[in-house]
């Protein structure tokens, strides 16, 4: 990867994305040892993660893990998902977090060397590029590895680097069969809205 240790870095992580890209590689992001792995490889400014929350059920299943991203170094932005029909008379969910995602990017670029993005949408392209343009260096984490691929050609293309979540599964990651009992301040493993079938 390419990190340098006197670099200001900040990562900006798009929830459902990442959950859908590490499903579909068959492991569960340990969020400890992610963050862990950003503190040692460069100067880490801010990590964000940002999600939306079913607001209207008596318990969230994602719940357990917002919290304990907020207190163990994540910074999290949230937002209540808003539910519709569809023109097929089918009850959707949306969660979208692009905006909050790319304005926060833009408004902390200027204090950053490197951003990295978690995330393959190709929506994301305009922001890298527009962020380069500041003379700053842009990584994309997701998967090709995956079928079908998580990431958008136009946006690996844009990126300076493009790194594979495929590549980080022994660093970050753990099987999702793995079951055993960890710290008891680590929540067990949270379903994410992406899970439950919303439409994010």
């Amino acid at each position: 990867m390419y990190f340098y240790p006197e670099e200001r870095l900040a990562v900006f992580i798009d929830g459902a994305n990442l959950y859908a890209s590490a499903k579909a590689l068959d492991f569960d992001i340990d969020y400890r040892r992610l963050l862990d792995m950003f503190r040692t490889k460069s100067q880490l400014v801010r990590m964000v993660y940002y999600t939306a929350i079913i607001e209207d059920q008596d318990y969230s299943p994602i719940r357990p893990l917002i919290d304990w991203l907020d207190y163990n170094g994540y910074t999290m932005v949230t937002k209540p998902t808003k539910e519709f029909t569809d023109a097929a008379g089918r009850r959707k969910i949306k969660g979208n977090m692009d905006i909050e995602l790319a304005v926060d990017v833009m408004e902390m670029s200027a204090a950053l060397d490197h951003v990295v993005i978690f995330s393959g949408d190709g929506d994301f392209r305009a922001l890298v590029e527009a962020v380069q343009r500041k003379g700053k260096r842009v990584s994309i984490i997701s998967t090709m590895a995956s079928r079908p691929p998580m990431a958008a050609d136009e946006l690996r293309r844009q990126a300076d680097h493009f790194i594979d979540l495929a590549d980080l599964k022994d660093e970050i990651g753990r099987p999702m069969s793995e079951r055993a009992p960890r710290d008891d301040d680590m929540p067990e493993r949270a379903i994410h809205p992406g899970e439950t079938g919303a439409d994010l």
